[in-house]
């Protein structure tokens, strides 16, 4: 039978990948800079093939390399996996997990939801990554995540989706603005005014552009914002109107700002919260559990 990589030169080539030097590699895996390597070209040896370019001042992966860092990552990934499942079956939620969350989400869930996790389940350590839903869901396929809390539509393939609440778009403003004298708004009337979103990369920006009918290209006249934080600052100083989540106003947003804000009426479609994992994983039940905890805290 032919040789077979192992996991732990997996793990010092996947460290290599990241580093693209010899010497930060080894120290992220905590091994001397002769180990790593030797350990590399030893796994050339067995897959036939080299893996990086080596010259005096940096490192490049062949195009071999990048198509098996990828299934690399998997490996790892599923190798993880199974070893957390076995620890979940001795006490479910006790260990590591690995958890993106998006920026739009994040401010306005984990202040009360982590310290509650913590004391229902004190061996559970959720390691947080806070980044685009773009990135997150490519962090997921290759093994780096292990769930992701974001908001949908968006595509998702490989991942299965697991609902926590429906957030429907409300529209802010000045306190004094003529859209603020009504109980609600409608989607045309939004359309009428200067409507200041995020920037694009964002998915709630996709979303509140659904929610009103406004293509992307009639919105804003070039003024966008990085975060909800500055969104806000942005219409408090009269530069427009935007849409939030009502999942942010509920957490205080607008507090201390001259804003109000008003439901969004018509057919305008919520944005959906959700905890995201891998299709397949040995870890469903235990995401599962987790996903009912969060649904609970976040209702």
């Amino acid at each position: 039978m032919d040789r077979l990589p192992t996991l732990r030169q997996l793990q010092h080539f996947i460290a290599l990948t990241e580093h693209l030097h010899f010497g930060r590699a080894a120290a992220a895996v905590h091994v001397t800079q002769s180990t790593l390597s030797a350990s590399l070209k030893e796994l050339e040896v067995i897959l036939g093939a080299p893996l990086v370019d080596r010259t005096k001042r940096s490192v490049v992966l062949t195009p071999l390399g990048v198509e098996i860092a990828g299934r690399a990552r998997q490996l790892l990934a599923e190798a993880e996996d199974l070893a957390q499942t076995a620890r979940a079956s001795r006490a479910p939620l006790s260990g590591a997990i690995r958890m993106g969350i998006i920026p739009t989400i994040g401010p306005f869930v984990l202040p009360f939801a982590l310290p509650a996790l913590r004391r229902k389940y004190p061996s559970l350590q959720l390691f947080l990554v806070e980044d685009l839903t773009e990135r997150l869901v490519a962090s997921l396929r290759d093994g780096a995540l292990d769930i992701a809390m974001i908001a949908l539509p968006f595509e998702t393939p490989g991942l299965e989706a697991f609902p926590l609440k429906d957030d429907p778009f409300v529209v802010a403003a000045p306190k004094d603005h003529p859209l603020m004298k009504a109980k609600s708004v409608t989607a045309e009337d939004v359309q009428a005014e200067k409507l200041i979103l995020l920037r694009d990369g964002h998915c709630l920006r996709d979303h509140a552009l659904s929610a009103c009918g406004v293509r992307a290209a009639r919105h804003g006249d070039g003024f966008e914002a990085t975060s909800l934080m500055t969104l806000v600052q942005m219409v408090d100083n009269g530069l427009g109107v935007t849409l939030l989540p009502q999942m942010s106003i509920d957490r205080g947003l607008l507090k201390g700002t001259g804003l109000a804000s008003r439901p969004l009426t018509g057919d305008a479609p919520p944005r959906e919260i959700a905890l995201v994992w891998r299709k397949g994983t040995l870890r469903r039940r235990e995401f599962e559990m987790l996903g009912k905890e969060f649904k609970a805290l976040i209702r």
